[in-house]
């Protein structure tokens, strides 16, 4: 005997798309809540371009990669910063957001995540070119803004 598959209902189809629309906008909140959070704290300076603008996108990168995976990264990091051409900026925030979905993808807990990310900014620097240090541009490239 053949198992009949019932057809979807249209309501049990919006329903799917409804809780798939919650999802994609609950989660971008959950990752722009915990960096903003951790970022205000932190008391940096160059919001953009500077020390504080690495530390959120390596921040953003790292807890996306923690709670899903670094290939989510580096699908937002080609979308939105164009895998890093075009600018100096862009491929200062490409690099972070790789070196930080390294973090996040290695880290054992949560804790441990966040503490990595802040060190590492701790020890990066203008126009480094490591793959394993954090880097911004000069202070006069510095601008003082929230994104």
């Amino acid at each position: 005997m053949k198992a009949v598959v019932a057809k979807p209902t249209r309501k049990r189809l919006w329903r799917k798309l409804f809780v798939v629309a919650v999802l994609l906008g609950v989660y971008p909140a959950f990752v722009l809540t915990a960096t903003y959070a951790h970022w205000f704290q932190a008391d940096l300076p160059g919001g953009r371009n500077g020390p504080a603008d690495a530390y959120r996108h390596s921040l953003a990168s790292a807890i996306v990669a923690y709670t899903l995976s670094p290939r989510c990264v580096d699908w937002v990091t080609a979308v939105m910063e164009r895998g890093g051409k075009g600018s100096p900026s862009r491929a200062m925030d490409a690099h972070n957001n790789r070196l930080g979905a390294r973090i996040g993808a290695t880290a054992d807990s949560w804790n441990a995540m966040q503490q990595a990310v802040l060190a590492a900014v701790k020890n990066g620097a203008i126009d480094a070119r490591s793959p394993d240090q954090i880097t911004w541009l000069a202070p006069r490239a510095w601008q003082d803004r929230l994104y």
